[in-house]
């Protein structure tokens, strides 16, 4: 567990306020709101690691999830921070600690992002290369 101005970052998953992240997830972010609870629910479970943002209170404020093989390969996913907390460096603590300074720190990592490029460059992350192939899909 990491301290960040005030703020709790956490890979406890016992800690988890999983209510708050489907929240989140269901409602306000634009990559995940196709997915049912049950989607949500499988992810989570499967989940190779998540990382969770807390309060001064314990509340749960930001959250990001990771699949990865363990041993070389990490897919990054799902990172948040409520809106009325960003701005103080909590996404950058998320992804600070699920890619360098945790278990995964000599992964290969990948994401999806439509709005967040100046975040995730800050740690090494570039557009798609020519190796790189994706199969696209209509959910939005």
């Amino acid at each position: 567990m990491r301290t960040i101005n005030g703020y709790e970052i956490d890979d406890d998953p016992g800690r988890l306020d999983v209510e708050a992240v489907w929240a989140f997830l269901s409602s306000e972010a634009y990559w995940s709101r196709w997915r049912s609870r049950a989607d949500f629910d499988r992810q989570l479970a499967s989940a190779w690691r998540i990382v969770g943002c807390y309060d001064a209170h314990g509340v749960q404020v930001g959250f990001a999830r990771a699949v990865s093989d363990g041993v070389c390969f990490g897919y990054l996913a799902d990172v948040y921070i409520d809106a009325g907390h960003r701005g103080a460096g909590l996404g950058a603590a998320l992804v600070r600690e699920m890619i360098e300074d945790g278990p995964g720190a000599r992964f290969r990592w990948m994401l999806h992002t439509q709005d967040a490029h100046g975040l995730y460059a800050r740690f090494g992350f570039e557009a798609v290369d020519a190796k790189v192939m994706e199969r696209k899909t209509d959910r939005g």
